[in-house]
């Protein structure tokens, strides 16, 4: 079991867990940084369990998933091994990686801006373990995920109703036990992810085939639906937010903030052998990138028409000078994803986990945020033109670099 867990382990964290060791420098900073700050934030404790329990949960889902996960596990399937002994390391080796370098970050944030105690401190944490092996018991037992939903809805109801009570924590420990009865009658081979993306590669033939595999590849990957339809969820609730200023020089932090879907923009750094096509064949930066940038265009002009309607109904207002605006905002961050992909790929990741909440996916709605906060000070044909010069400036200046 020992010599399992180090297999998985020493591919997530290195071969001397070296990435183990920065991670958790990172997060103690940030932890002290923020505390020394003085900031105060009034948490609930049933949102802090609510927040540590979805967030551990949907990474430790990510790294289940992760195809280059799956080939690891594929060469452990090769050694003799116990199913349960596999079950469990390979369980914790998962747990632990979500837990100290993801949901420890989340914590030391959060922890840094509110007062807590020495239960919420525990409680936050079996609610982490907790989230951990459900999430492994979902996984597994793939014939009985409804009953695995009932159960994700039975915690949920634990945390509301009886966050503050003396039997909260033995709920949550009570909870933990049963997964792992429940994992140690898995079959160890519901854990092998296949996977079904497409890797044909673009053609430099034609554009139909790059669209054909784009599709294909986020028909393939629910979880980049998912991320997708919940980008339409947040443009019909943020006029709720942004129309409380009463003004349509805010819509462009709309179009900023939903220029923020990470999947969509990371295509090339998660699958290492279309990159490699795309680099080795000639005329492919041209065949692949601008129907890559149309394609990341559509995407967040869905999302900006969704967020227009949503103001047109609650405020009103939109005129065809803020559609422009819109347009030109996922033009311009379409472009600045793809350059940024095609320049600067993100190497050396273990799951896609670690692509999804890379600090590099910031960059480019940052640039539009700023870009939003200028175009709400300026009169707004002159913050148009402005950002048209800008995007003929980014195209002419990478255009010329790179030919």
């Amino acid at each position: 079991m020992k010599m399992m867990f180090k297999a998985v382990a020493k591919k997530l964290f290195g071969a001397k867990y070296e990435g183990l060791k920065k991670t958790m420098l990172v997060w103690l900073v940030v932890f002290w940084g923020i505390r020394i700050a003085g900031l105060q934030i009034q948490i609930a404790p049933f949102i802090l369990y609510l927040m540590v329990s979805t967030f551990t949960a949907g990474v430790m889902w990510q790294a289940l998933s992760s195809e280059d996960n799956a080939a690891n596990m594929k060469n452990l399937f090769m050694m003799p091994f116990e199913p349960q002994k596999l079950i469990f390391s390979y369980t914790a080796a998962l747990g632990i990686y979500t837990l100290l370098t993801k949901t420890a970050g989340l914590m030391a944030v959060v922890l840094a801006v509110f007062l807590w105690s020495g239960r919420e401190l525990l409680g936050s944490i079996l609610c982490t373990v907790n989230a951990i092996l459900m999430t492994a018991c979902i996984y597994s037992q793939k014939k009985y995920r409804s009953m695995g939903f009932v159960w994700t809805g039975a915690c949920i109801a634990v945390i509301f109703l009886l966050w503050d009570s003396v039997i909260f924590l033995p709920a949550v420990t009570g909870s933990i036990v049963l997964a792992l009865l429940v994992l140690s009658g898995a079959d160890a081979y519901s854990f092998y992810h296949t996977g079904n993306r497409s890797r044909k590669a673009a053609r430099s033939s034609g554009h139909y085939s790059v669209w054909r595999y784009l599709f294909r590849y986020l028909t393939a990957h629910k979880n980049y639906l998912l991320n997708t339809v919940i980008m339409w969820g947040v443009g019909c609730v943020l006029p709720v937010f942004l129309g409380q200023m009463d003004s349509v020089s805010v819509m462009p932090v709309g179009f900023a903030i939903l220029s923020l879907n990470t999947p969509l923009c990371i295509l090339l750094s998660c699958d290492p052998a279309l990159e490699q096509a795309v680099r080795f064949l000639p005329g492919q930066k041209r065949a692949f990138c601008i129907p890559y940038c149309l394609f990341i265009f559509l995407c967040n002009m869905t999302a900006d028409v969704v967020f227009l309607c949503s103001w047109q109904i609650r405020i009103g207002g939109v005129t065809g000078t803020v559609i422009v605006t819109a347009v030109i905002f996922a033009l311009q961050s379409a472009i600045g994803s793809v350059l940024l992909e095609w320049l600067c790929p993100i190497r050396g990741w273990k799951t896609e986990s670690d692509l999804w909440h890379h600090p590099r996916k910031y960059i480019v709605p940052a640039i539009m945020l700023l870009i939003a906060g200028v175009v709400g000070t300026m009169p707004v044909r002159t913050a148009v033109l402005t950002i048209l010069l800008g995007i003929e400036s980014i195209v002419l200046l990478f255009g010329c670099r790179r030919c």
